[in-house]
Order: structure tokens, then C-alpha cells, then sequence
């Protein structure tokens, strides 16, 4: 059973103390009623005085005695509020956060002198608490030196691998991903993100019937190749998929995973490319069948007929002749036009890849030195579409015949831009090459276990030729034109290559209910909104909405929303004041309807989490209907937490809150929608071990403590959560 947390032990003193100062004051009105009517009856007694005499001067002795008596209790019992009873009750929440958080420095409870001696204790305990930890942490520290070292490596490498990786749960929630799974998958309005369902990016058919093919099989080594594509259909993508466990290959979960089934590692390749121009090749060659098929098929019967002889009818052999004729002129008609379109792909170089042509030179220099020949290299910063092995065995092999020739064995490359294309000139000092010893070079195959490809083919693939060509008297060169180069443009600024990944969301049990899952368990997402003013029911609009995501209680750099939004009205200066958001910087942004469903997608699943929650949310669901969408998610206010801990009395602006937590903000990043979001998602995970350790481990038990603290801010979860 949950522990009460201090909020209520704190009422429950206060009320105690109250109690106890009402019956002190009783007592005091007791005894002095008691008095006074002790001392009436004994004058009454002493001088004979009639019962009713000097009656009314002791009751108004009585009533100013009574109401003198009630100021004072009523001092006393603000003074021990004040100066006893609240700082006890912050002090349990300021011990718990250096207990359970990384919350440094000594406790300052104002108002509070009668109690330095238990401060003082108190922040000996602190410190020795600091210094244990400290040294505790240095030893830690020390210890995983060599593991971090080795996981940074491996991060590294992860990160640099060619294709995307994923490693998912038997659930299909994302465990792992890297850069290029990012590239791959990203094009959604859903961000890639832990603890997500696979399925809201990729179609869900493929991936489930090749994992139900792994697992039936029970073979630990098994792997299954498959296609898939992205949920949109933008991209096709081939997949290999192998389970992550050898001993969950029978379906058998282990550590108390909540799926019948093991995880499984996903590689994934962009073939869309690919499978496109093999579909054109495919299109082509039947084409070119069908286009040839039908005249051949008539020539071949015409051809027979004629050979019969036809009983030596001339005219219909002359006949025949005209048909035979005509077929083949539609067959060298079709055959030209395909040869046509087939140098026109070439030249568009549809089936080529872009290569960078200091690489080319370079590969070229390498060949050539390897033969023994003599090259100098000269190359624009050119991109050129072509096939940079076939134009470098080219190239070095008619090097290599004109060194076998005896024109030279010392050569200069030279690449540069030519109008849409690029020019490679092979130059040499020395006598020219004729026409009949390139022509005859060019039939010689490009390289030895490529007799069936041959230099002359290498040109038709490019759609281009080569002649040699004298610069300057004695300075030769062959000529080769690449059709299609272009020049390199400055590099874009490199996008993150990091992994991101929480091995323990493999094995994480997942409770049936949000109300009985712990708080450790759970993803949050943490926003904030800054508006064009504080009335949401009256007009006012989303100017900035920014998210972070927390998930097995660690913050996804990674994973971050953030955008302006056009509020459709002008933006008051008042506003532009506290936040720095004009009119000009969302004129291009886009309307909230649209900002709201790219919001609920990455918020699915997740707890929301803000800070002053009612505010924020009474902007989305405003939005809700008109988007068709509902904002249900189960909510934590951090105002509330903090009066969970630190007793509803307690200043609980985000200020104050982050103050009292050891948490800076930065001065340029307060009251932007980003900045107010980290230092919320800080503080949410600075105030969850302190929850824990009061005794408040699940949504539900936190729900419930909060609950209480209503007249402060309305908790926005629905009754059913």
C-alpha cells in the first residue's frame, strides 16, 4: 500500500495543531470562566452582595478575558504554522529530492529559525549523502570507462552501417534504430522513435507472416528475406529479418516479456530505384520480342512459301517477293527504332551512377602506375554519370596499347566541363594514333575474364565514341566525351549519423492497463505552448508548440517536435514581448490543424506530460473535432506532482519548481516552447524517483495522490483513466 505523501501529512499536522490550539483555547475559557465565578460567589459571599449584583461587570470581564484569551492562542497558532508547521511539511519533499535526485546543495527553508538545529542535521546528512554518492559515482565511473569506450565504438560503427537497422520487441515496438533506418523510413508525419509501433511505418502484412515463418520454424540460424514498404508506398524496401535470441527461436519470451514471441533484428535497403529500372529493361526487351516476333514469323512463312516454288507461278512468286519485301522493311524499321531508343536511354543515362571525377582520375593514375606507365592527373570538381569501373579499364587499356605500341608510356589525364557534360582527354607527347589501330584497340575485350564485353561496347552502354586528336604539334590525345556531368555543389551540412537505442525495452514487462503500469514503465512526452494570449475560449491561438519524448526514464535527444504555427490572427506586442514571436516568423508556418495531427502522431501511446497542463490543453482539444481526433491520453501536471511533494502551500510556478530542483534555464531558451519543455521533461524526471520513494509507484497511485490537490489545478484526465 502507497505511503500518504507529505501534502497529506502535512494537512493532517496543520489541522492537528489547529485542533490543538482550539482546545487550548477552551481550556483557557474554562479556566477563567471558572475564575470568575469563583471569585463572583466569593464576593458575593464576603460582602452579602444580592446574586444579581455585580453579575454584569463579571461577564464583561469574562468576554474581554475570552476574546484577549482567542487573539492569543490564535497568534500562537499562526506563529507554530508559520515558523514549525510548514517548514516541516517542505522538508520531508527538500530530503526525498536529495535522497532520490541528483538535487544538490543545502536546505534554506525560510521562516523557520526554531528549527536551524534540525536543518543543520539535516544538511550534514545532505552532505555526507553528496559526498557518499560523489565518491560511489567516481568509482562507477572509473569501473565502465572501458565499457563506455566500447560502447561509444560500437555506436559509431552501428551508426556508419550502410543500411538501416531496426531491432524490435516480439511486440513489433522499436528497440533500436540508426541513421539510415531515419532516411529510410522518415518521410511520414510520424518522426522514428522508441517504444513506436513498427507498423506506423512500415505495412504491417510482409513483416508479420516473415516473423511467423522465423518463429514456426524454430532454427535459431534462420533468416528470412522479404519486401516491404513504407506505409505511404513512397519507397520499397528490401528486408532481412532474423530473431534476436537463439533460445526465444521456439516463441518462448524471456525475462518477463509481455509478448509470446522473441525480438528480431531488421536490415533494410532502398530498392525502389532498383526495381524501377528493371521494370524499364523488362518493359524494353518485351518490346523489343514483340516488335520483332511478328514480321519474323511472316518471313519465316513467306520464306517457305517461296521455297515451294508454288507450282512455278511467277506472279505470285513476285508477289511474295513484294510482301518478303515489305516485312523486312518493317522489321529494319522496328530494329532501328528500338537501336534508337535504346542510345537515347544510354545518353540519358538512366542506368548509370554519378561519380566523382577526382576519384575517377585517381582510380585511373593507380591503374596505369600499376602497368608501369607514367601519369599525371588534372580534374574539375565534376560529378560525372557514368560507369566509373568500365571508363578506368577503358581508358587504361588503350594507355596500355600505345605503350605496347611504342607512341609513350607517360601520360597526363585531364577532366574537365563540357557544356552539359564532361571531357576526358588521355594526352601524350609524341606520334598520333590512327584511325585503324583505335578502331582495331576498341574490338579487344575491356579486361581479362570479360571476353564477351568489349571496349567498343563500353562506348555504346555511354552512348558516346573516342578519336584521337592533336593539341599542339607533337601533343596528342584521345578524346572521350561523358554526355551527362554536372559540377559539385557545396556539401549539405551532415545530418546526425547517431544510433539511438534502450536494450531493456526488449525485455520490459508491459502491464494490461496505464493505471497499474509503474512510472519507470511508461513513455512521456513533455510540451509546451506559447499563444498570442492566455484566453483560449476567447480567441486566442498556438503560436509554438514544442515535445520531447521520455522513454525507460531517459530523455531521446533524437527525438524532438518543434515548429511555429500561423495563429490565422496578428499577435499581440504583449505576447511578442514574453515569448519573441512575431507576425513575420509564422507567416510561412503552418495552420494548427496541421501542427495537431503531426502532434497526436508522436504523442501516440505516450503520457502527456506539461506544466500548467489545463492551459495547453484546452488549445488541442479545441482543435480535436475539427481534426478528428481525440487528445485522451492519460496526463501527469507537473504543478501537481509538485504539490504532491512539496504541500500545496508551496509557490509551484515553473520558476520555482525548477529552482528548488537544482534546474537552470537558460535565459535565452525561458519562455520558448522548447526551453519550458526541457526544463518540465527535467524536472518530470528529477520528481519520479522522489515519487517512488514516497511510496507512489504506479500512474494510478500518482493519479489518485493528485487527485486531492484539485482546488490548486484541475487534473485533466477523463474519470474512466
Amino acid at each position: 500500500m502507497a505511503r500518504a505523501g507529505p501534502a497529506g501529512r502535512g494537512v493532517a499536522l496543520r489541522k492537528r495543531l489547529l485542533a490543538l490550539c482550539i482546545l487550548l483555547w477552551l481550556g483557557v475559557m474554562a479556566a477563567i470562566g471558572l475564575g470568575l465565578w469563583a471569585g463572583y460567589r466569593h464576593l458575593a459571599g464576603t460582602l452579602g452582595l444580592d446574586a444579581a449584583q455585580g453579575l454584569g461587570a463579571f461577564v464583561q470581564a469574562g468576554i474581554v478575558a475570552g476574546f484577549l484569551s482567542l487573539g492569543a492562542v490564535a497568534w500562537l497558532w499562526f506563529a507554530l504554522d508559520q515558523r514549525l508547521a510548514r517548514p516541516l511539511v517542505a522538508l520531508p519533499g527538500a530530503l526525498r529530492a536529495r535522497a532520490h535526485s541528483d538535487v544538490g546543495g543545502d536546505i534554506a527553508l525560510s521562516a523557520a529559525p526554531d528549527l536551524a538545529e534540525v536543518l543543520g542535521a539535516a544538511n550534514d546528512l545532505v552532505a555526507t549523502l553528496g559526498q557518499t554518492r560523489h565518491a560511489l559515482t567516481r568509482a562507477v565511473e572509473h569501473e565502465t570507462q572501458k565499457l563506455s569506450e566500447g560502447r561509444v565504438r560500437l555506436e559509431a560503427l552501428l551508426a556508419d552501417v550502410p543500411v538501416g537497422v531496426l531491432m524490435c520487441t516480439g511486440d513489433h515496438l522499436l528497440a533500436f534504430y540508426n541513421a539510415q533506418a531515419v532516411d529510410l523510413m522518415g518521410a511520414g508525419i510520424t518522426s522514428l522513435g522508441l517504444d513506436r509501433r513498427l507498423f506506423d511505418y512500415l505495412r504491417e502484412g510482409p513483416i508479420r507472416h516473415a516473423y511467423d515463418r522465423l518463429v514456426a520454424t524454430g532454427d535459431s540460424d534462420a533468416a528470412s528475406t522479404l519486401l516491404c514498404t513504407t506505409l505511404d508506398g513512397g519507397r520499397v524496401l528490401s528486408a532481412r529479418m532474423r530473431l534476436r535470441d537463439a533460445d526465444q527461436a521456439g516463441g518462448q519470451a524471456s525475462g518477463g516479456q509481455a509478448s509470446g514471441g522473441p525480438g528480431y533484428v531488421l536490415t533494410l535497403a532502398d530498392v525502389t530505384r532498383d526495381l524501377a529500372t528493371h521494370a524499364r529493361r523488362e518493359a524494353f526487351l518485351a518490346e523489343v520480342f514483340d516488335r520483332i516476333r511478328r514480321p519474323t514469323a511472316a518471313l519465316s512463312t513467306l520464306f517457305q512459301a517461296r521455297e515451294g516454288g508454288l507450282g512455278g507461278d511467277q506472279a505470285i512468286v513476285a508477289r511474295l517477293d513484294r510482301v518478303m519485301q515489305d516485312e523486312v522493311a518493317t522489321l529494319v524499321r522496328a530494329l532501328a527504332d528500338l537501336s534508337s531508343r535504346h542510345e537515347a536511354d544510354s545518353k540519358e543515362g538512366w542506368n548509370l551512377q554519378s561519380a566523382r571525377a577526382s576519384d575517377l582520375a585517381e582510380g585511373l593514375r593507380a591503374r596505369m602506375e600499376a602497368d608501369g606507365l607514367s601519369v599525371t592527373v588534372s580534374a574539375q570538381d565534376l560529378y560525372l554519370r557514368c560507369n566509373g569501373f568500365e571508363v578506368i579499364a577503358l581508358l587504361a587499356g588503350l594507355a596500355d596499347e600505345m605503350a605496347q605500341a611504342g607512341l609513350s608510356r607517360a601520360f597526363t589525364v585531364e577532366m574537365e566541363e563540357d557544356g552539359a557534360g564532361a571531357m576526358i582527354r588521355l594526352v601524350w607527347a609524341g606520334a598520333p594514333v590512327t584511325m585503324a589501330a583505335l578502331s582495331h584497340w576498341l574490338e579487344h575485350s575491356l579486361e581479362r575474364g570479360f571476353d564477351d564485353v568489349t571496349r567498343r561496347s563500353v562506348l555504346a552502354l555511354h552512348g558516346t565514341t573516342v578519336w584521337p586528336e592533336a593539341l599542339t604539334p607533337g601533343q596528342q590525345a584521345l578524346c572521350l566525351p561523358i554526355l551527362h556531368a554536372r559540377r559539385a555543389q557545396p556539401r549539405p551540412a551532415p545530418i546526425s549519423r547517431a544510433v539511438v537505442y534502450d536494450f531493456d525495452l526488449l525485455s520490459k514487462a508491459r502491464a494490461q492497463s496505464v493505471q497499474d503500469t509503474a512510472l519507470s514503465d511508461l513513455t512521456y512526452v513533455v510540451f509546451d505552448t506559447e499563444t498570442t494570449g492566455l484566453l483560449p475560449d476567447k480567441g486566442d491561438e498556438i503560436v509554438q508548440i514544442a515535445a520531447v519524448r521520455i522513454v525507460n526514464g531517459r530523455l531521446i535527444e533524437g527525438e524532438v517536435f518543434d515548429t511555429l504555427v500561423n495563429p490565422g490572427r496578428p499577435i499581440p506586442v504583449s505576447s511578442t514581448a514574453v515569448h519573441g514571436i512575431t507576425g513575420a516568423m509564422v507567416q510561412d508556418a503552418p495552420r494548427l490543424a496541421e501542427v495537431a495531427r503531426r502532434f497526436h502522431a508522436f504523442a501516440e501511446g505516450a503520457v502527456l506530460v506539461a506544466h500548467n497542463a489545463p492551459f495547453d490543453m484546452a488549445f488541442l482539444r479545441r482543435i480535436a473535432a475539427e481534426i478528428g481526433l481525440r487528445f485522451d491520453h492519460p496526463i501527469l501536471d507537473t504543478v501537481l506532482l509538485s504539490a504532491v511533494i512539496y504541500g500545496q502551500h508551496e509557490t509551484h510556478s515553473l520558476d520555482a519548481l525548477t529552482h528548488r530542483l537544482g534546474i537552470t534555464i537558460p535565459e535565452e531558451m525561458r519562455h520558448t516552447a522548447l526551453g519550458d519543455t526541457i526544463a518540465t521533461a527535467d524536472a518530470l524526471q528529477k520528481l519520479l524517483p522522489i515519487l517512488k520513494g514516497q511510496g507512489l509507484t504506479t500512474f494510478g497511485e500518482v493519479l489518485s495522490a493528485v487527485r486531492r490537490h484539485g482546488r490548486l489545478v484541475r487534473d485533466m484526465n477523463a474519470p474512466g483513466v
